[in-house]
């Protein structure tokens, strides 16, 4: 099983806070911050600790629990300069991947520019797939197509490499099915340089997955998750 990860939510308001209610739904260790005391106290008994804390203030921030965090989001969003000067800092104290949220492409250019390995602009209802995504990092994409079934996109496990979906019993035995795959090949142009190219293949019984193949896969939500413990 995937050892669960720490994330860091700076920035409690909608957007945060689904983030970390999915975050947590997932066992996720949640370690929420803000500098609203009203906002802080609301979190306390929802996140594994909610933290009083002014990220902009570089002697606050050093205070902060930050040392086990794998992933710090940014979820500030009305307050641009709170959002660059967080992100700057997180940086700084070594975080070793920040996610931030960005409300323009100035904003966005800002973000990456002082170390944001990830911007995002997004709305609320779009948090749930970011908080997933994060989660499990081998999930490329998710779909829901009802309460209980989904369609996702994730790379080829390494033990699935040489073998077919039929020897690996993918639908007998994991209740998945295959949809098809992406794959990923380089090839060079005229003047030899290289290109990416993507083709999309509709898998029969002896197809063979290769290394770095998507897998899009359908299936009820609980094998999904199952798929993620193999």
């Amino acid at each position: 099983m995937p050892q669960n990860r720490s994330i860091a939510v700076i920035g409690l308001g909608a957007f945060g806070a689904s983030i970390c209610e999915v975050l947590v739904e997932k066992g996720t260790n949640v370690i929420a911050m803000d500098r609203d005391p009203s906002i802080v106290e609301k979190m306390k008994n929802k996140v594994s600790a909610a933290v009083l804390v002014d990220t902009t203030n570089e002697d606050s921030l050093l205070k902060a629990p930050l040392e086990d965090i794998d992933v710090a989001i940014v979820a500030i969003g009305d307050n641009l300069e709170a959002s660059i000067l967080t992100t700057m800092l997180l940086k700084q104290r070594g975080v070793p991947y920040v996610v931030a949220r960005s409300i323009s492409p100035l904003h966005d250019a800002v973000l990456r520019r002082v170390g944001a390995n990830e911007v995002i602009n997004v709305e609320v209802e779009t948090g749930t797939r970011i908080a997933r995504r994060l989660v499990a990092p081998d999930i490329l994409d998710s779909v829901p197509l009802s309460a209980d079934v989904s369609l996702t996109e994730q790379l080829t496990p390494k033990f699935f490499v040489g073998e077919t979906a039929e020897s690996l019993e993918l639908e007998s035995k994991m209740k998945l099915r295959l949809v098809a795959i992406l794959r990923l090949s380089i090839d060079l142009d005229d003047s030899g340089n290289s290109m990416r190219r993507e083709t999309l293949v509709f898998p029969d019984k002896a197809e063979k997955f290769q290394d770095g193949d998507r897998l899009f896969l359908l299936g009820r939500n609980i094998d999904l998750a199952g798929f993620q413990n193999l």
